[in-house]
């Protein structure tokens, strides 16, 4: 190699050594006769003396480097001048005085810094992704990246999985979003799918006898981006064959515990992690991805809400409409002008608006609360009796703010849970160094989709009904639930699964509930229901999604800064251009033309 050791590693073990390092300018200082490089390679950064009574010829190069510059320097590590060491640096007590020294290329300009962390344009950074990459922060994270992924890797074939890699060209099937499709140049007219996921594959797998399969699986999705959605992402694929939800959610459990534990120590994280049915995640958080970093819980105010003469309250609670709140610890004091960005918040969501209870301050003398004291438009259409009973449903002392929605239901939990969020950020009520998982389940089986009128799964349409519920397929699917259940951590869902459906039967009648007939069951899915007449085994799995969970670890905002070369918010590739124009000669191979739109 063109160097006997990394910029990183050298240390006052190593003086007296002769050493040559190679790698890239970081800074370069020109002190009196004397010139510094901080030389910086993936593993470090060393400091580099360049002095002209040692060699002129070194001194003279190193007067032409610039930053990024890649350069290769041999001399002898000494110790740095008593004063001068860096101890934030594993470097930082020694420097290295170059007796040769080469210019290997040289760079021109970066568009932005590479040694500073200062804010640049995403699309930039993007579109100079491989200059974004050299920045510390970037390389880190694609180190914690490694980390994890092996991890994964070596904690499944400790308890017997396979990893097995499955086809990237395949069939088209419908699992909830839009497929990117590939036209084939042999079979004019028809197109491989990019899989949404490997779900059916992996089902086959545990027909073939896999028994314990994973993969580190890429996945297609046809969907707007998101913080933490791209058009292609990693997970990690699992499945095992004769196991039950619990099976599924203590490995889950085991194998997070761990990964925190041995790659990121200074996290904390509570244990064992709580399971919270479906319907108990909506009622108290408005949501199936709930935050459980702090409390503010939500409460139903719908039946103290019907026996005000507030006529809003009544009209919706008599529409069959709810009434929830949530408690803002001492926020009392908020001005209008902070009310109504609430207010404007929950619209943002489909609420009519927000009700809000300022309970006083907890600033005065008086420990009891009384009517003239509660800041409200509602107030004066409520006794103070309603008003304490619902401060004392969310634990709201004086100097509080009670924030309560009201309407249909489903808008309220949205709404409302929302807001939860909200208030927990701008009160800076989550520890960043606390990894709160909790386990969802008790899906619901289906939901109903009022565009096209019909059914659609919850998750996807392989996964079990729960055993006790089969019954209710044709009478009540509404009321089925799903073996299903998903892993969620600091308010992101990080991983989903589920029991899967293994006989032939069930899976007919889920296909048959959900508008296919017969026909399009075998076209669509016939290769996975003739599996299950040879001999299918009760299996099930559960997929976390790899981006994620490093973002978490990483503490980042967006998959995008822990993925090496990711697609902008519009699904843009910024450094090589993509999507981008076929060639007329591509599209006439493929039988392809273009039409355009009316």
């Amino acid at each position: 190699m063109l160097k006997t050791h990394s910029c990183g590693e050298l240390n006052k073990e190593h003086v007296g050594r002769e050493v040559t390092l190679a790698g890239w300018v970081d800074r370069r200082r020109d002190h009196g006769g004397l010139t510094f490089i901080d030389l910086r390679d993936s593993n470090g950064v060393a400091q580099v003396v360049f002095n002209p009574a040692i060699s002129k010829s070194c001194h003279q190069i190193a007067s032409e480097m610039r930053n990024e510059y890649v350069v290769s320097v041999s001399g002898e590590v000494t110790l740095r001048p008593p004063g001068t060491e860096n101890l934030k640096l594993p470097s930082g007590e020694i420097e290295v005085i170059a007796q040769q020294t080469t210019i290997l290329n040289p760079s021109k300009t970066p568009p932005f810094y590479i040694n500073e962390e200062v804010e640049v344009d995403e699309n930039l950074r993007l579109k100079y992704r491989y200059l974004d990459l050299r920045r510390k922060r970037m390389l880190n994270n694609l180190i914690l990246r490694d980390k994890v992924v092996t991890f994964f890797r070596n904690f499944l074939h400790e308890r017997g999985f396979i990893e097995v890699e499955t086809p990237i060209l395949i069939k088209s099937t419908p699992e909830g979003a839009r497929d990117y499709l590939v036209p084939s140049r042999l079979y004019p007219g028809n197109f491989y799918a990019l899989p949404q996921s490997p779900q059916i594959l992996k089902q086959l797998l545990m027909v073939a006898g896999i028994e314990k399969y994973f993969q580190i699986a890429k996945c297609f999705r046809d969907e707007d981006s998101r913080a933490d959605r791209q058009p292609e992402h990693t997970q990690l694929d699992i499945e095992m064959s004769f196991v039950d939800e619990n099976d599924i959610l203590s490995l889950a459990e085991e194998l997070f515990s761990q990964l925190i534990e041995k790659v990121t120590p200074g996290k904390r994280i509570l244990k064992p992690f709580p399971r919270i049915n479906y319907r108990e995640a909506m009622e108290k958080y408005g949501s199936d991805k709930p935050d459980l970093r702090f409390g503010m819980e939500m409460r139903d105010f719908t039946d103290i809400a019907a026996r005000t003469d507030f006529s809003v309250f009544k009209k919706i609670v008599a529409d069959g409409g709810r009434v929830k709140g949530i408690c803002a610890p001492g926020c009392s004091g908020y001005t209008r002008t902070q009310l109504e960005e609430l207010n404007q918040f929950v619209k943002g969501y489909g609420a009519g608006g927000l009700l809000t209870f300022a309970l006083g301050s907890d600033s005065g003398n008086s420990k009891d609360l009384t009517l003239d004291m509660v800041k409200s438009v509602a107030s004066k259409y409520m006794t103070l009796e309603q008003i304490e009973e619902m401060a004392r449903r969310v634990e709201a002392n004086l100097g509080d703010l009670l924030l309560v929605v009201a309407g249909k239901p489903k808008i309220v939990d949205k709404a409302l849970g929302e807001l939860r969020r909200e208030m927990g950020s701008r009160l800076k009520m989550a520890d960043p160094d606390l990894l709160a998982f909790v386990f969802i389940t008790n899906f619901p089986l289906f939901a109903w989709d009022e565009d096209t009128k019909r059914w659609e799964p919850e998750h996807h349409p392989f996964t079990s009904p729960a055993p006790e519920d089969i019954n209710k397929l044709e009478s009540d699917p509404g009321k089925v639930r799903a073996r299903m259940y998903d892993i969620v951590c600091n308010g992101m869902e990080l991983a989903s699964g589920s029991i899967r459906i293994h006989t032939p039967e069930l899976q007919r009648r889920i296909f048959r509930l959900l508008g296919y007939t017969d026909e399009d069951i075998m076209l669509k899915f016939g290769t996975m229901i003739e599996a299950f007449e040879y001999g299918a085994p009760p299996h099930g799995g559960i997929a976390p999604g790899v981006d994620r969970i490093v973002m978490i670890l990483a503490g980042e905002q967006t998959i995008r800064e822990v993925m090496a070369f990711p697609k902008n918010q519009g699904a843009i590739d910024m450094m090589l251009e993509a999507p981008s124009p076929a060639r007329e000669e591509q599209l006439k191979e493929l039988h392809l033309s273009l039409r355009e739109e009316s």
